[in-house]
C-alpha cells in the first residue's frame, strides 16, 4: 500500500465502507473482559487473543485501520511474524493509542487526560515501528453542574496538542472527545455536552493548524444517559447525533468513526446504518468499536484453541455488518446469514 499523505491514509481507513478494530484495551480493561471468560489475562494470552482476531478473515474489505496497545505493537505471533505485519497483510493500518489515561481536575467528579509529556518522542519510536495513526481520548462526564467549560476546553486543547505533535511526526491522529453514556442524563442534555465539546474542540485544533483533511474524529454517538428511564429509539439517535454533527465538524474531514461507548454490537450497528441511510454530509460515517465488535468473538472463544474459528467467524461476521451499516445497506435480517 502507497499511502503517503495525511490525507491519503485518513481517506483509507474509511474507504469502500471500512472501519476501524479498537484493540487498544490497556492491560487492566483487558484483563476485566478475560475474567468474564474465565481466562486469566497473561501476556500470551493477550497475544494469542489478538493474533487470532488479527487473523481473522472478515478482517480484509472490512477493517481498514486497528488500534493497539503498547504492548500489542511490540508483540510477535506464535509464528515469528510481528502482529502489524498481520495487521498490514489483511489490508489494515496499524494504529497505536497514545495517551496515558486520566487525571482528576482538583476534587471533581471531572478528569483531564495525560500524556503530552515526553510524546514527542514515543510518537518517533511509534513510526519506527510501523504506526500510521494514532488515538487520543479525552472523557466527559454528564452530572449536576458538569461539564465545565474548563474541562472541555481543557480536554480539547490537549487533544489539539496532540493532533499537532502528530501530524508533524506523519502519522494521522484519530481525536476522540468521549461524553460518557453513564448516568441518568437525558438526550438533551448528552447533546449539548457534545455540541460544546466538539465546538471547543474544532477551535483549538484550527488555532494549532491543524491539517483537518489528515485527521480522524472518533465521538461519541447521541444517546440517553444508560440510567436513564427514557431511552431514545434508533431513529432519534441517529437524527441528534447527525444535527450535532452537522453543526460542528468541518465537511472537509475525511471520516468520523463512532465509537460504541457501552451500546450492544446489534445496536451500536443499528445506529451507525440509520444515520447512514438519512445521509446529508460530505464525511464518511463509520465504527471504531471495540466491545461492540469483540464481544461475540471473546464469547465464543472463551480461551480455548478448538474455539478460535467459531471466534473469528463471529468477529467477521460484526466487521461485514458494521461495513454494510457504515454504507447504509444494513438490514436486521442479514444478522442470521
Amino acid at each position: 500500500m502507497s499511502l503517503n499523505t495525511l490525507e491519503e491514509i485518513a481517506s483509507y481507513i474509511v474507504s469502500e465502507g471500512k472501519g476501524i478494530l479498537a484493540a487498544d484495551e490497556s492491560n487492566p480493561t483487558c484483563g476485566k473482559r478475560f475474567d468474564s471468560i474465565g481466562v486469566e489475562s497473561t501476556e500470551e494470552n493477550r497475544r494469542d487473543y489478538r493474533e487470532m482476531l488479527f487473523r481473522a478473515s472478515g478482517m480484509k474489505g472490512n477493517i481498514g485501520g486497528v488500534i493497539l496497545f503498547d504492548e500489542t505493537i511490540r508483540q510477535n505471533a506464535k509464528d515469528g511474524t510481528p502482529l502489524v505485519n498481520i495487521i498490514s497483510d489483511q489490508g489494515a493500518l496499524p494504529g497505536i493509542k497514545v495517551d496515558k489515561g486520566l487525571k482528576p481536575v482538583g476534587n471533581t467528579e471531572e478528569t483531564v487526560t495525560v500524556g503530552l509529556e515526553g510524546l514527542d518522542d514515543r510518537l518517533k519510536e511509534y513510526v519506527s515501528m510501523g504506526a500510521k495513526f494514532t488515538k487520543w481520548r479525552a472523557v466527559i462526564k454528564i452530572g449536576e453542574s458538569i461539564p465545565t467549560d474548563e474541562c472541555i476546553n481543557a480536554n480539547m486543547k490537549a487533544l489539539a496538542d496532540y493532533a499537532k505533535l502528530v501530524q508533524d511526526n506523519g502519522m494521522v491522529p484519530m481525536v476522540e472527545p468521549e461524553v460518557l453514556m453513564d448516568g441518568d442524563h437525558s438526550i438533551e442534555e448528552c447533546f449539548d455536552a457534545s455540541d460544546r465539546s466538539l465546538k471547543s474542540l474544532f477551535k483549538h485544533l484550527q488555532e494549532n493548524e491543524v491539517n483537518i483533511k489528515g485527521t480522524i474524529l472518533k465521538p461519541n454517538m447521541i444517546t440517553s444517559g444508560s440510567k436513564s428511564a427514557t431511552q431514545a429509539d434508533v431513529d432519534e439517535v441517529a437524527r441528534r447525533t447527525l444535527d450535532c454533527l452537522i453543526a460542528n465538524v468541518p465537511s472537509e474531514l475525511p471520516g468520523i468513526t463512532f465509537l460504541s461507548g457501552g451500546q450492544s454490537d446489534l445496536i451500536a450497528t443499528a445506529h451507525l446504518d440509520a444515520m447512514n441511510k438519512i445521509g446529508g454530509f460530505n464525511w464518511k460515517l463509520s465504527f471504531s468499536y471495540g466491545r461492540a465488535l469483540q464481544a461475540p468473538a471473546l464469547k465464543a472463544w472463551m480461551g480455548k484453541t478448538e474455539n478460535m474459528f467459531i471466534s473469528q467467524d463471529a468477529l467477521s461476521h460484526r466487521a461485514k455488518m458494521n461495513r454494510l451499516a457504515s454504507l447504509g445497506q444494513w438490514a436486521e435480517e442479514l444478522e442470521d446469514e
